[in-house]
């Protein structure tokens, strides 16, 4: 005969075993909510590239978070923008015999670059609003997609700084505030992915597995955001216009001029040459990391998951430096550099894999 005692334990555990498997599908939802946000932050990423390529970006000279939404609809509403348009430089000095067929073809790469980052904002606090109301969000959880919210509202005002650098005394937007702008969006994609990426079930492997390989991961980890970085000077600049060949550059493997700015700090912000020449040095680190991470994984670990997201780090470094010398070669093919920017994204997103591998799941608590 079962006593109140045992069951009173088996109500507790069934209980337990309950609250688990519904923290268990709560987190099955946030996962996949995450996971769309940031596929929505990589088409972002790339129409945003699309929008520098097509020097699209300083079409529309004014911030409408609002109103903004509604493109022009009329004859009138058209020649209204296109007259604002006209009143910048980029317009007086690098397009003045647009006319204003040619100027919609810029205009909705910009309206539709903003309307997406209008989009993001909705898809990720309307579910996350829903989430919080509904008692699936973990309270640890919480703060956090705060936080993920606060950084797109941020990146939202980084854009709008961005292009207001181009609206007076530019033809362009400053090449320092598109790398922060493009750097932002990934810091972005990383922190919700490395969130969704614990969220998901699995093994934690040991203290010592950690210990060892925590540390290369994060080194890569931390080069690809310099990479990035980078790449956005090398877009801001225009730089991918110029030296059209590999392995040479200029015809040398150090070409001479990367230091003829005053102050020194200033070439490897504005001087074009140098900024294409560490675009390609770091790349070339990245690769031997890459390679090096592989090794530390099989020798100090060889768990299988380890190895497979290393080997997918390395197999997405590769085809990333392949795209880029193709981008390089082509003098920036559209769909080629576009594909190069996409896939410095999933380069991004192999090396959180790994660190949250690492990590393990997070812990729950019923």
């Amino acid at each position: 005969m079962t006593s109140t005692g045992d069951q009173t334990a088996l109500l507790e555990q069934q209980e337990a075993a309950l609250k688990l498997a519904q923290v268990q599908r709560n987190r099955t939802l946030v996962r996949w909510w995450l996971y769309v946000i940031c596929l929505l932050v990589l088409a972002m990423v790339v129409v945003g590239g699309a929008t520098r390529l097509t020097e699209s970006g300083l079409s529309i000279t004014e911030w409408k978070p609002i109103h903004g939404v509604v493109p022009p609809l009329t004859l009138e509403e058209w020649e209204e923008e296109f007259v604002k348009y006209q009143q910048i430089p980029q317009y007086s000095e690098i397009n003045p015999d647009m006319n204003l067929e040619e100027f919609k073809v810029i205009f909705w790469w910009e309206w539709g670059h903003r309307l997406l980052g209008r989009v993001i904002g909705v898809a990720f606090f309307v579910p996350m609003v829903v989430f919080w109301v509904r008692g699936r969000l973990e309270p640890w959880l919480k703060p956090r997609l705060v936080i993920a919210l606060v950084l797109g509202g941020l990146q939202g005002a980084l854009g709008w700084y961005m292009v207001a650098s181009g609206l007076v005394e530019r033809v362009d937007v400053s090449q320092y505030r598109l790398a922060a702008h493009l750097t932002l969006a990934c810091v972005i994609f990383a922190y919700l992915f490395w969130i969704a990426r614990r969220l998901a079930p699995g093994e934690t492997p040991t203290s010592l597995e950690q210990q060892r390989l925590s540390g290369i991961g994060w080194l890569f980890l931390a080069l690809v955001f310099v990479q990035i970085f980078l790449g956005g000077l090398v877009a801001g600049l225009n730089a991918g216009f110029t030296f059209n060949t590999w392995p040479l550059m200029d015809g040398q493997w150090i070409p001479v001029g990367l230091l003829d700015l005053s102050p020194v700090w200033r070439n490897f912000f504005e001087n074009i040459m140098t900024v294409q020449f560490q675009h390609r040095m770091v790349a070339y680190l990245i690769m031997i990391v890459a390679v090096v991470l592989m090794v530390m994984s099989k020798r100090r670990s060889g768990a299988k998951k380890i190895m497979m997201r290393a080997g997918h780090i390395n197999g997405f470094v590769l085809l990333q430096v392949i795209l880029g010398i193709v981008t390089l070669l082509t003098v920036v093919h559209l769909h080629v550099a576009l594909t190069h920017q996409a896939l410095a994204v999933f380069v991004l997103g192999a090396a959180v894999d790994y660190l949250a591998g690492l990590k393990g799941p997070y812990p729950i608590r019923t």
